[in-house]
């Protein structure tokens, strides 16, 4: 190989690496209920980059929109639509936002595996979580204290139950509030007589999960996939991410990976419903 074809070579080489895309860096934060998917999928993307680098961190749906909001986050994770005044906020602030669906949640009512309780309906789940049902023993199980367990109100979940299954009506005075959504799987798995509700990929051998009727009890249905999938399971949910349209090209690589057929496989080995 002569002289100046090697320098031609090496020029072009130089070129082709200044325009060399580098790998994408993005911070992601939100959802409790969206981490664990969002933590595999950045895991399975930066394989396939080595150069990019992801970071996940959770806190709740409200706390990744806040840091969304003063531009501290890339992504906002979030299990629940955004509100108006986060809305008006950012549209006051100039900045235009895209919200993208990544995946779907049966939100699973959860007990301890002793009690024989195992189906209630929307209306009975209300009782408990506004306080009005206190005890086991009027929804068909032992005479034993009903321990209520939620999520923080910064949660997209705790916000979702409120809506869908408490029809808007007000948390009781005697719930306890968790900080995390594994805190309150390891609370029921310890606790006789506890209830609380997870995201479906949060499940687990130590907890039960109750089948729930949305006909005043004429049909009682368990929080599985496939029930999830044909819409007879009645508490399913969105999860979403939210990003800011100047940040479009940024994210896209990113975003592209978790909508396409290799990233919703992951969405289901996480334990969620993909969007196929």
């Amino acid at each position: 190989m002569n002289f100046k074809y090697k320098a031609i070579l090496s020029i072009a080489t130089l070129f082709a690496m200044a325009f060399t895309q580098p790998g994408v860096t993005l911070k992601i934060k939100g959802s409790d209920t969206v981490l664990p998917l969002s933590q595999k999928e950045a895991e399975s993307f930066m394989k396939k980059n080595p150069t990019s680098k992801i970071t996940v961190i959770g806190g709740g749906s409200g706390v990744g929109i806040a840091a969304f909001l003063d531009g501290t986050t890339d992504i906002a994770m979030s299990s629940r639509k955004m509100k108006m005044s986060e809305k008006m906020k950012l549209q006051d602030a100039g900045k235009a936002f895209k919200e993208v669906t990544i995946a779907y949640d049966a939100l699973s009512v959860i007990v301890n595996p002793n009690n024989k309780v195992s189906q209630l309906t929307r209306e009975q789940l209300e009782g408990i979580f506004t306080g009005k049902i206190t005890n086991w023993k009027e929804v068909g199980g032992n005479d034993e204290k009903i321990v209520a367990y939620s999520r923080e109100s910064s949660s997209g979940t705790y916000e979702f139950f409120k809506e869908h299954v408490l029809s808007n009506k007000n948390y009781g005075t005697s719930i306890l509030m968790m900080p995390a959504t594994g805190a309150i799987v390891q609370s029921v798995s310890q606790t006789k007589g506890a209830i609380g509700y997870i995201g479906f990929a949060y499940m687990e051998k130590t907890v039960k999960a109750l089948k729930v009727s949305y006909d005043k009890g004429k049909t009682y249905v368990e929080p599985t996939v496939a029930n999830s999938k044909n819409k007879s399971y009645p508490i399913v949910r969105p999860l979403y991410y939210y990003y800011l349209i100047k940040d479009a090209a940024k994210v896209k690589p990113f975003l592209d990976y978790v909508l396409s057929g290799e990233g919703q496989k992951v969405v289901s080995d996480v334990g969620y419903i993909n969007l196929n």
